[in-house]
């Protein structure tokens, strides 16, 4: 009989225990955007029966958000601009899509060669959010026949309750530039073993050769995620280079209020 009573309550309290998920689970869905990732694919005319690893593909994979039109909007602008042939954002993507493979098209009438074969693999990921925030990894990749391919990475901050991509002046105090370069700077040499004095003229680009930010940064709940890609501060063969900036040593920097402002403890 004892046995019976503490299997009860022992099923009682698993029964608990599970009837709380669902709950919160819903809190969260309510609480967030909602969205469903879309893929755009597309094969140039001559890929017959090769795989796609073997001729001209346009892969495009993003999230489509609910009730969120500015939001998507910024989306296609981001992926349009990434690798926009001629300086200026496709009006959708789809008609990026056309290009590309028209300009594969117009390149193989000039260079038959069989094995040439041009790429473009764009994604768009979701890598936080929550009830005011939502960050995006936007990643492409494009060759189009040239010595190598290019690798690009930017992000969207998107604040929720504002409806607009974040910029650095959304989330710093006035007159935050100067301390918060001071600060990655000093990172900066640390990662990249350099002593305080050490010249930034031989290897980087820097203008000037003085090291400076950029506003290609990604929100996190630990800290400031800066990126450099591909030829921007360092040569091609050096790749993307990362600065991560931990709020424990900017957190007065921090404008009160702000959607980083929750991460500061």
């Amino acid at each position: 009989m004892k046995n019976l009573c503490l299997l009860f309550f022992i099923a009682l309290g698993l029964s608990s225990c599970q009837w709380g998920v669902p709950s919160k689970v819903k809190e969260k869905s309510f609480d967030t955007l909602r969205y469903a990732y879309k893929v755009i694919k597309a094969r140039a005319a001559d890929c017959g029966t090769k795989p796609d690893s073997g001729c001209t593909v346009v892969k495009i994979n993003y999230p489509f958000f609910d009730s969120a039109k500015a939001l998507n909007d910024t989306i296609v602008d981001k992926l349009t601009l990434m690798f926009a042939m001629d300086g200026k954002a496709d009006s959708s993507l789809e008609l990026m899509t056309k290009k590309f493979l028209k300009s594969y098209d117009d390149f193989k009438k000039t260079d038959p060669r069989s094995g040439m074969f041009f790429t473009l693999d764009d994604s768009v990921k979701v890598i936080h959010q929550d009830s005011s925030l939502t960050t995006l990894e936007v990643r492409g990749y494009s060759y189009t026949g040239g010595a190598h391919g290019g690798t690009s990475v930017t992000f969207i901050n998107w604040d929720t309750k504002a409806g607009k991509n974040l910029k650095l002046n959304d989330v710093f105090i006035i007159g935050y530039h100067d301390k918060l370069t001071a600060v990655a700077e000093k990172i900066f040499r640390k990662n990249e073993k350099l002593s305080d004095t050490a010249s930034l003229k031989d290897n980087y680009f820097f203008k000037d050769d003085k090291f400076a930010i950029n506003d290609n940064f990604s929100i996190t709940p630990l800290g400031i995620k800066f990126l450099y890609n591909q030829y921007e501060i360092k040569p091609y063969a050096a790749g993307i280079t990362e600065l991560f900036i931990p709020y424990a040593q900017i957190k007065s920097l921090v404008q009160p209020g702000s959607v980083v402002s929750q991460f500061i403890k």
